[in-house]
């Protein structure tokens, strides 16, 4: 067959196009050298979010653009997206009170705001959010941004893809392709060759090298990569509330409630000039996160409170800025479109938050090449598991009434992770012994099963770290086991 869409990459970029083209009914195929989500798109500081520090680059469209989405995205996905309160100390010498309340006005009313609370000043002396901190700070401000497991939305625009005719390819690496006048000719690494008439080149950190290498095309643009690095801590503070924290260098650290028992404290960024690939984070990165943590915490962190972190490469759009930190993060297309061979399209830089939009524009700019085909249709979706019409918080307590067996910190766990899908897990169990082995945190055969037929899970990682966070909450001899049962 001839698809209409080839796409190379299955991060958030890839998915999203992906999921938008197949639902206007394009025939789609995505190919991903390794895991969904296994790059930077599950690296990030797991946020929906306008980025408030975006305002003093003067990235006014970009941060307009991205609350918007954070609305959207809030009532798409309600269960792997929720408000978060931040809490922003303030901080003397740096960032006077004047600017930060200029700056979080314009943040409440860049664009709409339905479902989030306006920022307010507070005094954290005599606030129970300024028990944490060191007796110094006794003025801040708080704001509402939304909280996103990042790599589990990756997954649902896959699955929302392939439900909607895309075929979606897990370990499928292109290694060339030709093009002639009407199409693309890819083959990938197994042998396989796949015939489309566009191609999107969404492959994140590797989008130079899949230029260079594989599509053999001249490029206007380059990627500049950036490491960024995240910390996760013993639990550091009570509530549901988050941290950021203004640092003497210009850039802020975020510190938020994380997996229950943790905090996660991040990020860092560090201009990266090696090759793509897997990064962990450095001893500096290390000191610089504990350090900005300390300066603001009542009780300090040490390195033996450090249970776990990673590291990412951001595949961000080289604007020629000189700092790391002031890279844009706004996004930009590369089309490669003569008249006489088949397009490319090659996606540099972009956010977890504004991808749905990305993908948009992606389909915009390609649609003189393509199939006649239908509408956007993406801004009012629901996401799979998200269909919640009287909310997430009904529709836990209806999961706990109607399977008690779970017990309430399995029953959010999964209520979280799949939403309505859980019952495509749980069907008609009455029991926990129903689910099969319980290889630890709940997590089940009947929970691997799902996870391997419908969200492209091959491996004991994709599952621990990936479509769970499971792998903080497991010993090693749990983990060991579930590698074994699966045999990866």
């Amino acid at each position: 067959m001839i698809y209409d869409l080839l796409i190379v990459g299955g991060g958030i970029n890839g998915c999203a196009i992906a999921r938008d083209a197949a639902g206007r009914g394009l025939a789609v195929r995505l190919v991903e050298q390794g895991d969904l989500a296994q790059g930077t798109s599950s690296a990030s500081t797991k946020l929906i979010h306008g980025g408030l520090r975006y305002l003093e680059l003067y990235e006014f469209r970009l941060v307009h653009e991205a609350l918007a989405e954070r609305e959207l995205l809030l009532a798409a996905a309600p269960h792997i997206i929720w408000p978060l309160k931040f809490v922003l100390p303030y901080e003397k010498g740096l960032r006077p009170v004047w600017l930060l309340r200029l700056g979080l006005f314009i943040y409440d009313h860049l664009a709409r705001r339905k479902q989030l609370e306006a920022s307010h000043m507070v005094r954290l002396s005599q606030d129970a959010l300024g028990a944490p901190l060191r007796d110094a700070y006794r003025v801040g401000f708080t704001y509402a941004d939304c909280w996103v497991d990042d790599s589990r939305l990756v997954v649902l625009n896959a699955r929302d893809a392939a439900e909607r005719g895309a075929t979606i390819s897990v370990g499928a690496r292109l290694v060339h392709a030709e093009r002639s006048s009407d199409r693309w000719r890819a083959t990938l690494a197994d042998g396989e060759t796949i015939e489309a008439r566009a191609l999107v080149n969404a492959a994140g950190p590797w989008v130079s090298q899949v230029i260079e290498d594989a599509l053999r095309i001249p490029s206007r643009k380059h990627v500049r990569l950036v490491k960024g690095s995240h910390l996760v801590v013993r639990k550091l503070f009570e509530g549901p509330q988050a941290y950021i924290l203004q640092n003497p260098d210009g850039r802020i650290v975020f510190a938020i409630p994380y997996e229950r028992d943790f905090t996660l404290v991040g990020t860092t960024d560090v201009s990266y000039d090696g090759a793509p690939g897997g990064v962990a984070i450095s001893d500096a990165e290390t000191d610089y996160l504990l350090n900005s943590l300390n300066h603001f915490l009542r009780v300090p962190a040490t390195r033996d409170d450090i249970a776990s972190s990673y590291a990412g490469l951001r595949p961000l759009y080289d604007d020629g800025a000189l700092k790391a930190s002031v890279v844009t993060r706004d996004y930009a297309f590369d089309l490669d479109a003569s008249e006489d061979s088949a397009p490319s399209l090659s996606v540099f830089g972009g956010k977890i938050t504004t991808a749905r939009r990305l993908a948009e524009h992606a389909l915009s700019e390609l649609s003189r090449f393509l199939p006649a085909h239908g509408e956007a249709w993406t801004a009012n979706a629901i996401f799979p598991g998200g269909d919640m019409p009287e909310g997430f918080d009904r529709f836990l307590d209806d999961l706990k009434r109607d399977k008690p067996f779970l017990g309430d910190a399995l029953a959010l766990r999964l209520a979280r992770a799949y939403g309505t899908r859980v019952f495509q897990i749980l069907k008609d169990a009455r029991a926990l012994r129903d689910l099969g082995r319980d290889f630890g945190g709940g997590l089940t055969e009947a929970e691997i099963a799902y996870l391997r037929e419908e969200e492209w899970a091959r491996t004991a990682d994709d599952i621990l770290w990936r479509r769970s966070k499971l792998g903080l909450h497991m010993s090693d001899a749990q983990q060991r086991a579930l590698r074994e049962f699966i045999g990866a």
